[in-house]
């Protein structure tokens, strides 16, 4: 309801002027009498504006169109909050939409938050990696290997498979080829026929075979523990190198294979898209003595929990450091039913896994699981 005095003209002005609340509002107006008397009969147009203050025994007196000049209205104020602008009134100014919500059709959006610094990236990304680490202390190398040859011809055979089917196909491969001087000499039909289950068999028993000669014959049959020296050999890129020497010489080093690329970008570590790139770029982030088992943690979370496709989100333990949370699966129940391996109660990867490991070791090939 307006509280708006109207203050009437006399017969035949036109129009009526329109006055908005005071600045004292709907708490009235200054102590003032209240009383006022009536316009006696026959007063055409003649109204008694509250604001006007008047005795009780004085009749009011009709307005005349030599008082139009003399009455000076009271200066025009604003609706008061909630009330729709009268025509005469000033519209009062749009305000902004507030956080998160959509703007409405000309206004203002609000402003976008700040990018995240450096340091702060660095931060959560070291508090990521300690988290993970409590999730998965028991994380490994997921491909079964007795000595360092056996884990540079596995690492080798892993290329566009998973370390389950490597594990399932090496026993066969190293039963009867258990050192490089055997593989070097071996007829490739046969090492095709072995690594079949790998996919690309042709091209993976020319690298290994590869490999093998290299190692014979530069080597003394031993594989070398310098990164320049395992780069060198057929089918050994930098990934490949850092497994085997993380893993089997304790040289630390960042392994970054499809699951640790997708998972940094994710966590925006880093954007770039290139191996190279991105292991000198997290290499700056986290301390040397961290790298080997930074590259577990991370591959063992996209694996289990980050997949590419579906990440289980709503299952995750590090949602609070996610910039991602919401690419995939929110609801816990449903989150749950994605979990890999031990996370969701199935075989691990390994037909040997360590001893600490708490999941399930893998069948072998051809048994059930």
């Amino acid at each position: 309801m307006s509280n708006s005095p109207v203050r009437a003209q006399a017969k035949g002005a036109g129009r009526v002027r329109v006055e908005g609340n005071s600045a004292v509002g709907e708490r009235g107006v200054s102590k003032q009498t209240k009383a006022t008397k009536r316009t006696p009969k026959g007063a055409v147009g003649a109204t008694e504006s509250p604001s006007t203050s008047t005795s009780a025994e004085e009749p009011a007196t009709p307005a005349t169109p030599a008082a139009q000049g003399v009455i000076k209205p009271a200066a025009k104020a604003k609706p008061a909050a909630g009330t729709k602008p009268e025509a005469s009134t000033k519209p009062a100014a749009k305000a902004k939409p507030a956080a998160g919500t959509r703007p409405v059709a000309g206004t203002r959006p609000a402003a976008k938050a700040k990018p995240e610094s450096r340091l702060a990236m660095v931060r959560r990304a070291r508090k990521i990696n300690r988290e993970l680490a409590e999730v998965y202390p028991y994380a490994h190398p997921e491909l079964d290997f007795r000595n360092p040859f056996e884990l540079l011809v596995a690492t080798v055979l892993s290329a566009q498979t998973t370390d389950l089917r490597v594990n399932q196909t090496t026993p066969a491969l190293f039963a009867k080829y258990p050192t490089p001087e055997d593989l070097a000499a071996a007829v490739p039909e046969e090492v095709e026929e072995l690594i079949r289950p790998t996919g690309f068999f042709r091209a993976k028993t020319k690298s290994i075979m590869g490999l093998a000669t290299a190692l014979r014959d530069d080597f003394g049959g031993e594989v070398p523990g310098r990164l320049e020296d395992l780069v060198k050999l057929p089918g050994v890129g930098r990934k490949t190198a850092f497994v085997v020497l993380g893993n089997a010489f304790g040289v630390p080093g960042i392994t970054v294979d499809t699951h640790f690329m997708r998972l940094v970008r994710r966590w925006k570590w880093t954007e770039q898209e290139d191996p190279v790139k991105i292991e000198a770029e997290i290499a700056e982030i986290f301390p040397k003595s961290e790298w080997t088992m930074l590259s577990h943690r991370v591959i063992f979370h996209g694996r289990r929990i980050c997949h590419a496709r579906k990440p289980a989100c709503g299952a995750c333990p590090i949602t609070h450091l996610c910039p991602a949370y919401g690419e995939g699966e929110t609801d816990p129940e449903k989150a749950k039913k994605l979990l890999k391996y031990e996370m969701g109660g199935f075989p691990g990867q390994r037909l040997n896994p360590p001893p600490d490991y708490p999941g399930r070791p893998a069948p072998p090939l051809g048994a059930s699981s």
